[in-house]
């Protein structure tokens, strides 16, 4: 396998594996509340996530910025219950039409900060991928490229899940947001309480 493959998919695995809840739960809190009918609102959601987390994890591979994984691995925690909350409260208060544009905006703007944070959690794990790489400019491409087919693969299951539950189990939308973003809001609660009493 290329070099270039390799960093490929140990990006994919390090965002699509089983394993990976964090970035899972979040990207599936970021995009629950959205249906088949607001497909351009995911996309500028899921990239105002990748130009934040792509813009840190190359500053943190070519060791620009650096965080400890004791304030990160919390931080990343509390953007899911901070997100699965967010797309509850959605549903229990929707919006009306005058705070509708102001209150996407401030996602997207909360996608891209999150982004930041995330991006110091992928590059935790790159750094060490590449100490014996003459050259990371490639191998950081590859691996982030990879992120990005993660992210797209977590997004569309969500995404079929989502649908499948409207048309064939006829679970109205706002339920399934609810069970979604309750169960993200659970787990990552239970990841930042964990990780909280690691870090001390």
């Amino acid at each position: 396998m290329s070099e270039f493959g390799l960093y490929l998919r140990m990006g994919y695995h390090h965002i699509a594996a089983i394993g990976a809840w964090d970035h899972i739960l979040f990207v599936a809190a970021l995009t629950a509340a959205y249906g088949v009918h607001e497909w351009k609102r995911i996309a500028v959601l899921v990239t105002a996530f990748t130009l934040g987390h792509s813009t840190t994890l190359a500053l943190a591979t070519f060791n620009v910025v650096s965080a400890s994984p004791r304030v990160i691995e919390p931080l990343i925690a509390a953007t899911i219950v901070f997100m699965a909350f967010a797309a509850i409260g959605d549903q229990l208060t929707p919006p009306t039409e005058a705070s509708r544009t102001t209150a996407m905006r401030r996602r997207y703007a909360t996608a891209g900060v999150f982004g930041l944070i995330h991006g110091l959690g992928f590059a935790s794990g790159l750094r060490a991928l590449l100490g014996a790489e003459s050259s990371i400019t490639v191998p950081l491409f590859a691996f982030n490229l990879g992120l990005e087919v993660g992210q797209v693969l977590i997004v569309s299951v969500f995404f079929a899940l989502g649908l499948a539950a409207d048309r064939w189990l006829r679970v109205r939308r706002r339920d399934w947001v609810l069970v979604l973003a309750g169960a993200a809001a659970g787990i990552g609660i239970t990841l930042l309480i964990d990780r909280l009493g690691n870090a001390t």
